[in-house]
């Protein structure tokens, strides 16, 4: 990770050609460093963020005066820095009402967060409260309900009750940051006294990524597929060589240190990250593992793409992005050989490297601290996500026994359920908008409650399709939005697709039901457009190929004369 210097260097440097986002940045302390911080890692992410940065002590004023110059602002996300000293302060002077200070609290952060989506999309990203111990009560403060170590450790768990009921609330974690790092290294008094800055400038770069991490991930960057090498990496020692019986895993030694993130491999699996492996070794050997160790808690069914052979990893991790079908930047790269690291960054820059530490046994700290893999949203469909990929690859080898595409699709007995968006699909659609990038015309991201704002709209026509064949059940697999421009237009405000479901012809069954909405409710022109973006050239000639006509930049087609286009997909 950068130091403050080098992110400081990047503002200065930065490029051109970077998305542009509006963040308000509010603290109750100061937040000049912290601003820098987040500029220069925002930079390394894709990112130009224009930051509008109140006085410190400003938080209340800013939000609840709608006269305020945050509003004028007009922010995408706004970021709420409370320290844990100004709350240590008004815990003093709550006597009379200790008890119930965490909860005030929360009901003062719940009123501001209300505030702001009332009158604003901007999406919050609140910091939950770092560790103070103030030693009134010692170890016995924990028994103690007024205590103030008590109360802080009550409002955290209060934080997060709140986050999971509010979709557009999010929280930077800095009571974890200071878990792994220690109170020292986050907090200089003498700087605080001096300067009422609470972020030592050695956190800085640590507290920026988390909070950056969120706003990648909502605006869907993020890591999506973990790609294991095997021998001394998921296990120890070499399965060629050393045989089943004598690779370490299992609770002694240094198998613990395998065997924990081998548990941290299958939680990621089970929260719906891709896994997949590449390593060099004869299949048959590779697999073994998997198949007759006692003590593996990796299976083959947790992996969704298993290449193993003897050719060059970054062709083989090509032809696992192959079936895929997601970006390089979706992947992290597990290898504990040097060589083999650097030469999958030389030929696959976008693909994530860490650089693991030579012993094992720090493996899982080292990782932890890179915090790889930010997420903006879970659903239960996750963790289906390996058995849908490993189901793609039947069909892609399935494809190959084929000579004519629309034998094959005829005998995929593919079925769609379209329905508007409602409450169970919520999540997903969601999830998609977030995840979506190469299939996707105009990029639109939607958070939960503007999913649900969109179900109520009498501005907008909502529909979803799921896909499912003899193979299995791909689950909600395309989204659209259409807003009602004028009596007689409908605009496609977002047409986005899950791309393993390519080439069967989805599109043109998409298409085919925006029509048919576009008749029932009495419409006679359809309007496209596509916005490009550094992933999403492989739609520029979508609507062309439909059939639409250019017309100043947008694409419209008459529905007059469009002609229903032949499927093999049948409606649920």
């Amino acid at each position: 990770m950068k130091t403050f210097t080098q992110l400081k260097k990047n503002v200065s440097k930065k490029p051109e050609g970077l998305k542009k986002i509006k963040v308000a940045l509010l603290g109750d302390t100061a937040t000049q460093f912290l601003n820098i911080a987040l500029k220069g890692t925002a930079i390394d992410e894709g990112f130009d963020l224009n930051i509008f940065e109140a006085d410190f002590g400003q938080i209340s004023r800013q939000i609840l005066d709608p006269t305020s110059e945050y509003y004028e602002f007009n922010a995408d996300y706004t970021i709420i820095f409370e320290s844990s000293h100004k709350l240590l302060s008004q815990y003093y002077k709550s006597y009379d009402s200790q008890l119930n200070f965490a909860q005030n609290k929360i009901n003062y952060i719940e009123e501001l967060y209300e505030t702001i989506q009332n009158r604003t999309k901007s999406k919050v990203i609140y910091c939950n409260f770092a560790g103070i111990d103030n030693q009134i009560f010692g170890n016995f403060a924990n028994k103690v309900e007024s205590s103030f170590v008590f109360q802080q450790n009550k409002l955290n768990y209060l934080f997060s009750e709140l986050a999971v009921k509010k979709n557009n609330f999010f929280i930077a974690d800095l009571l974890s940051i200071q878990n792994k790092w220690g109170r020292n290294f986050m907090f200089s008094p003498n700087i605080y006294v001096n300067t009422e800055m609470v972020l030592s400038l050695d956190v800085l770069p640590i507290v920026a990524h988390h909070m950056t991490s969120i706003i990648s991930s909502v605006e869907g960057k993020f890591k999506k597929c973990l790609i294991l090498d095997l021998d001394n990496t998921t296990w120890g020692g070499i399965i060629g060589d050393d045989g089943l019986e004598k690779i370490q895993i299992g609770s002694l030694g240094i198998g613990k240190a395998f065997t924990e993130l081998q548990q941290w491999v299958k939680a990621l699996q089970k929260r719906g990250i891709i896994i997949a492996v590449c390593s060099k070794n004869d299949e048959d050997k590779a697999k073994e593992p998997f198949e007759k160790h006692p003590d593996m808690v990796l299976k083959m069914d947790d992996i969704a793409v298993f290449v193993a052979n003897w050719d060059n990893k970054a062709d083989n991790i090509r032809k696992i992005q192959s079936i895929l079908n997601i970006g390089f930047d979706s992947m992290v790269f597990l290898d504990d050989n040097p060589f083999e690291r650097n030469i999958v960054r030389e030929n696959l820059p976008d693909v994530c490297v860490p650089e693991l530490p030579e012993d094992p046994a720090e493996y899982l700290e080292y990782l932890y601290g890179l915090n790889l893999f930010e997420t903006a949203s879970f659903s239960e469909n996750d963790a289906e996500r390996t058995k849908q990929y490993q189901v793609e690859a039947q069909r892609a080898i399935a494809l190959d026994n084929f000579t004519n595409v629309e034998d094959f699709l005829k005998s995929m007995n593919m079925v769609s359920d379209v329905q508007a968006f409602n409450n169970f699909s919520k999540p997903r659609v969601s999830q998609l908008t977030q995840r979506s990038n190469q299939f996707n015309l105009r990029t639109v991201r939607y958070t939960e409650q503007e999913v649900e704002d969109l179900m109520t709209s009498d501005k907008h026509h909502t529909i979803s399709f799921t896909l499912e064949d003899k193979y299995g059940d791909n689950g909600l697999i395309c989204v659209i939005v259409l807003e009602k421009k004028d009596p007689e237009t409908l605009f496609i405000e977002s047409w986005l697709m899950s791309c393993r479901v390519l080439k069967r012809g989805m599109e043109d069954f998409t298409l085919n039901t925006i029509v048919e909405t576009a008749k029932k409710n009495g419409f006679k022109y359809i309007v496209g457009e596509y916005l490009p973006t550094a992933k999403n050239q492989m739609v520029k000639d979508h609507y062309q190929r439909l059939g639409f006509e250019e017309n100043d930049g947008e694409w419209v087609l008459n529905i007059d004369s469009y002609e229903p286009k032949e499927v093999f997909i049948n409606t649920k």
